[in-house]
């Protein structure tokens, strides 16, 4: 995701990018609006935003549980080494100084997205699950670890469109977490509680948490 205001450097960004699925936002309101309904690898942040600036949002981003862990990059024209240390001191991952280089920007994106062996569907063949389950499983084996909001869940797996509502996707996360606990995966769904799910990658049996909630 990238909250920038200026379209130059939107179509800038977008180009050194190519390849990635890339979300824009102008403002801090707009991408805490779509950080209601998506769930972004990174976040590359201006300082300078209108109204609400990107440290400020860095702030808030990070005493929310479901974003305190989300890789974020700040985007600046400040060079002076104390703006970087107090931009670092907020909670942000990388800094870089406008003007940057496509070349530069897309490697410290690169460094920041998790690094996770590629799913492996090949071993989940005896599961007993219906296309909207199997949907399900491969977005949260895509996003391990991270806390996914069940309106994110509606947005990503089923589209903005679909007649699936909140309540049946704690129906199908239940069916889904029924079919990983029978078959004795390592990888577990998480209920964090007050924010959504999380799945848990390979974690020991003796940290698994499965409340049906």
């Amino acid at each position: 995701m990238l909250v920038e205001d200026e379209p130059a450097i939107q179509q800038l960004i977008a180009a050194a990018l190519t390849g990635y699925e890339l979300l824009c936002a102008g403002s801090a309101e707009a991408a805490l609006l779509a950080l209601t309904q998506t769930t972004p690898d990174v976040m590359l942040v201006d300082w300078g935003l209108p109204g609400q600036s990107g440290i400020e949002l860095l702030r808030r981003l990070r005493v929310r549980r479901a974003t305190r862990s989300l890789p974020i990059i700040m985007l600046t024209a400040r060079s002076q080494q104390q703006d970087l240390v107090f931009a670092l001191e907020c909670g942000a991952d990388d800094y870089i100084t406008k003007p940057f280089s496509p070349r530069e920007l897309r490697a410290r994106v690169q460094a920041q997205l998790p690094r996770r062996p590629a799913p492996d569907f090949t071993q989940l063949d005896d599961l007993q699950l219906g296309p909207a389950e199997f949907s399900l499983l491969r977005h949260f084996i895509s996003h391990p670890e991270r806390i996914h909001t069940r309106a994110a869940l509606l947005a990503q797996v089923w589209g903005r469109d679909s007649d699936v509502n909140e309540r049946a996707v704690d129906t199908r996360v239940r069916r889904l977490r029924r079919a990983l606990q029978a078959s004795g995966r390592h990888g577990v769904i998480e209920t964090v509680r007050g924010d959504g799910y999380r799945f848990a990658l390979d974690r020991p049996a003796t940290e698994r948490r499965t409340h049906d909630g």
